[in-house]
């Protein structure tokens, strides 16, 4: 975990970085495990396709926990996060081959609110596709 971020070092516009998170058919295998969401549509391409979906996808809430973990990063408290919201907008399509597909998720401090906490904007890619709209995160800073 890195040192917690203040909120007087932080500015509107404060750019918090950028990171790529891999996602492979093992990662769904384990999240589907975790959360007990087994819809085959994470994990057969012949169920997925018969859905009308290019092939396996990425559980939605999946994709918005690897987003949020830019976030949870830089304050360095998974526990700063106060609100969190977001719509789909496309589905991360994850092949069934060694290299998978990638999450790139961006973030700015958009605004700087009473009570030490900030709202960041996302930006949530996946092979140049925005797959989240609007992701927004709300966190109380140090």
């Amino acid at each position: 975990m890195t040192a917690a971020i203040r909120y007087d070092e932080v500015e509107t516009g404060t750019e918090i970085g950028e990171r790529t998170f891999p996602v492979r058919r093992v990662d769904l295998v384990r999240y589907a495990g975790a959360s007990g969401d087994f819809n085959p549509i994470h994990w057969n391409d012949r169920t997925a396709k018969a859905v009308g979906l290019p092939g396996v996808i990425a559980h939605g809430m999946f994709t918005m926990a690897e987003a949020a973990r830019l976030v949870t990063d830089w304050v360095g408290d998974p526990g700063a996060i106060v609100e969190y919201g977001t719509r789909f907008s496309a589905p991360v399509v994850v092949p069934d081959d060694d290299e998978g597909a990638e999450i790139t998720v961006s973030g700015t401090v958009k605004e700087k609110r009473d009570d030490n906490q900030v709202v960041v904007a996302l930006t949530v890619r996946s092979g140049g596709t925005r797959v989240l709209t609007r992701p927004t995160v709300v966190v109380r800073l140090a």
